[in-house]
């Protein structure tokens, strides 16, 4: 019988497929002197015959794709899919806004740069979207006259 005969009865005998059975090369004359499948059997616990472990998908090209995507690489126009409020929400941009324009008005308030009244108002003026920056809110106030510059 030929080797090739030898595999099949190996796989068949491991359950697994033709392709991951190994034969041991020092021993084919054993090999294919066996011609039941206990010989097979007994070739199979002796080592001359043995299953290669299962082969996996690597995941080394996406690690490296990781990384890029990491550095903010591959992310032009061709690679988004979805609306662009449905990649970054609107209500995050509007927190990313809000909340250091808040909380400048608040040190400007404890440093004692503007009153009460003037902080309730420029609160106001924020809420309402007035100003896109801490820098639009500081040349708002330079303007006023509010804080020397």
């Amino acid at each position: 019988m030929k080797l090739s005969e030898k595999k099949r009865l190996a796989a068949r005998i491991l359950k697994v497929g033709v392709n991951r059975i190994w034969v041991d090369p020092e021993r084919t004359g054993d090999i294919s002197a066996a011609i039941t499948r206990e010989d097979i059997r007994r070739l199979i616990k002796s080592g001359a015959i043995r299953a290669k472990p299962a082969r996996g998908t690597s995941r080394g090209r996406a690690r490296k794709l990781s990384l890029k995507r990491k550095k903010g690489r591959r992310s032009g126009p061709g690679s988004r899919k979805g609306a662009k409020h449905a990649r970054f929400r609107e209500k995050s941009r509007w927190i990313q806004t809000v909340r250091p324009l808040r909380s400048r008005l608040r040190e400007l308030k404890k440093e004692g740069l503007i009153g009460p009244r003037e902080y309730r108002r420029l609160y106001r003026m924020i809420g309402g979207g007035v100003f896109r920056s801490k820098a639009h809110l500081e040349t708002h106030l330079k303007e006023k006259g509010i804080l020397k510059g």
